[in-house]
Parts: structure tokens; sequence; C-alpha cells
């Protein structure tokens, strides 16, 4: 992921379609995991769930360098780098807690971090392929809302996170094919 350190304004649709592909296949192989796991919360589950949010972490910073080349939308990548490191901490402190805690932390990172990707995204639009991002912010930030219903009910599960990212990684996958089809218009 090195490479996209200098890229040039041409290489920035080349290098979001890369870093969408890798957050396509995380997401995929974590919501597998998650959902093997997402009866109980034990020490697996609760390792996973810190790992998505870290994981998003490195991606926006890899993001980042690719969005400095093309003066691209880096306050959001920053606020969403500062967001999901805060949600890192608060999933080691929920874990302890019980799987509605869980849920809580989430939602509250599903409504904002899908609010900062919908900005980010619509920001993109000329780069082409961001509308999957856009509405996947707008799903993202109703999905953080169900996760708070969800945490209020006796038979809270993790499987719905799985879901999410799962969804949410398919979301990465179209708009890497978008943006590997706007390149070959261009």
């Amino acid at each position: 992921m090195d490479t996209l350190v200098g890229t040039t304004p041409t290489s920035v649709p080349a290098a979001l379609r890369k870093l969408y592909l890798v957050r396509f296949a995380f997401a995929a192989v974590w919501a597998a995991l998650l959902f093997a796991t997402a009866d109980t919360l034990g020490p697996l589950s609760a390792t996973l769930l810190v790992i998505y949010p870290l994981f998003d972490v490195a991606c926006a910073v890899v993001d980042v360098r690719s969005a400095q080349a093309n003066d691209g939308p880096v306050q959001g990548l920053y606020a969403n780098i500062a967001l999901s490191t805060l949600t890192g901490i608060g999933l080691v402190i929920a874990a302890t807690s019980g799987i509605p805690a869980v849920l809580r932390v989430w939602g509250v990172w599903a409504i904002t971090a899908g609010i900062i990707q919908l900005v980010v995204g619509a920001v993109r639009r000329h780069l082409g392929g961001q509308w999957p991002m856009i509405a996947s912010g707008a799903i993202s930030t109703l999905a953080g809302a169900s996760f708070f219903a969800q945490a209020g009910k006796d038979d809270a599960s993790l499987g719905s996170l799985a879901g999410y990212a799962f969804l949410g990684g398919v979301f990465f996958l179209v708009s890497a094919l978008r943006l590997n089809r706007a390149g070959k218009e261009v």
C-alpha cells in the first residue's frame, strides 16, 4: 500500500480502486469470521471487533496519501481516522460489558462514519465510482440506528455487524469496479 505515496492526481482513481478491492477482501473475510463467532462475545470475537475499526484507520491513512496528491477531502479522512481510533478504544471497553454495549458503540460509529463516507463520496464524485460510497454512507447511518434498537433486545447478537461489514465490502467492490470502468473511459 505504500505505492500510494507520491501518487499523481491522475493515479488517484487507480489508488482508490486498489484500496477499495483490499477493503472488500478484508470485509468479506472479517464478516465470515465474526459471523462464525457471533453468538457469544469471546476473545476471538472481541479481537475481531477491535481490529475492524483499526483496519479502517489504516485504510484512511493510505487514502489520505492519495487524496493529498489531488487536494482531496483530507479533512473528512482525518475525521474518520480520529473516529475509528476512538471506536477501537471504545470497543475494547464495551467488550467487557457485553454485546449490547458493543452494539451501541458500533452504532455510534456506523452513524458518524456513514455521514463522513457520504460527504467524502460526494466530494469525490468527479473521480467516478463514488455513488456506491455515497449510498453506503447513507445506509451505514441508518444501520447504526438499528444497532441501537437491537442492543435493547434480549437476543442481541453480533451477526448483524457481520452482515453490515459484508454489505459495506460489497459497496467497496462495486465502487472499485466503477472506478475501473471510469478509468478506461478517460
